[in-house]
């Protein structure tokens, strides 16, 4: 009965449930979860949902941390220097782990040697849409109103250097048109002046429009993925519509380099029971995401082939960071 009662005593301070000795991840403290970009997209109310149950399951606060700027590199740095005890961690999309180091040599950091993988989060597709009033239904359509209307032949993206910009870039290059991007801090400011008339058309996740364009706000003529969005059923994919254009993101979590092992571990842990969580899969699965969860090894491998995938497509645009 003493042995009982000791033990039980044990698990309730948490001893018998950490996988890893107290000191290598100080308990009690904050866990902050940096996000590069701003606050206002999907992408940030999805670091917030996943951080709202990190803290429930880890009994410690987790608070999100915007800190946007160089298409993540503010945030990444930062992450990149802090103590690698678990308390400081990057949720981002593929982008910066991928794409970015092609065209920043600057960055002032590996994105393979100064990082330890956590786990991929969820996966998503890209959309092409219009402004409710454009006279376009499908690519074909807004290809032929372009080269009618090579003045307005412009698009709106969350950020130079992102995955929304190069599929828009992909796209101007496969019409022969000379497409001029416009860079917004985030997706939910590019979306509002789409909506607006400002600009005429969206490079964004699906997941940004699917209730803008379900009111009628906007029009998407286009998804990414190989196979049509569930939240799009009626839309076709690039390739449907007669474009060699197809990919996803994602958005995972990362530890700086040297983080414990057993760290990694836990952190893992309740990432991947987070997301496969019938009340969290719901949320993510409503605002466009598809729940993964994935072990570090897992990342780390897919972060490896998105990267070769990339390179040669920034090199092929011409993209140079100040763009």
């Amino acid at each position: 009965m003493f042995r009982s009662a000791f033990l039980m005593a044990l698990a309730l301070t948490g001893i018998l449930a950490a996988p890893y000795p107290a000191s290598a991840q100080p308990a009690g403290q904050p866990i902050k979860l940096i996000f590069p970009f701003v606050a206002g997209g999907t992408g940030d109310a999805l670091a917030r949902i996943l951080a709202e149950r990190m803290q429930t399951a880890l009994g410690q606060p987790t608070i999100v941390e915007n800190r946007a700027g160089a298409t993540g590199k503010i945030g990444t740095q930062a992450v990149k220097v802090s103590p690698p005890d678990g308390l400081t961690l990057l949720f981002t999309p593929g982008g910066p782990m991928t794409l970015v180091p092609h065209y920043n040599t600057s960055l002032g950091y590996d994105t393979e040697t100064d990082f330890s993988p956590i786990s991929q989060v969820v996966t998503f597709d890209f959309a092409i849409a219009v402004n409710a009033s454009l006279p376009v239904k499908n690519l074909q359509e807004l290809g032929a109103w372009l080269k009618a209307n090579p003045d307005k032949a412009s698009y709106a993206h969350p950020g130079s250097g992102t995955s929304q910009h190069f599929f828009g870039i992909l796209y101007g290059r496969t019409l022969g048109i000379n497409f001029t991007p416009v860079s917004y801090r985030g997706s939910a400011a590019a979306l509002n002046d789409v909506i607006g008339g400002q600009v005429p058309i969206l490079f964004s996740l699906t997941s940004d429009v699917i209730e803008q364009h379900r009111g009628g706000r906007i029009r998407v003529i286009a998804t990414s993925d190989k196979e049509r969005s569930r939240y799009f059923p009626d839309v076709p994919t690039f390739r449907e519509s007669g474009f060699d254009v197809q990919g996803t993101g994602w958005y995972g979590v990362y530890a700086p380099a040297g983080t414990p092992p057993a760290v990694i571990a836990r952190l893992n842990k309740v990432i991947v029971e987070a997301v496969h969580s019938p009340e969290i899969a719901g949320k993510l699965e409503a605002m466009g995401f598809k729940p993964t969860g994935t072990s570090p090894a897992e990342l780390a491998e897919l972060q490896k082939k998105e990267s070769a995938f990339w390179g040669p497509v920034v090199k092929a645009s011409g993209f140079k960071p100040e763009q």
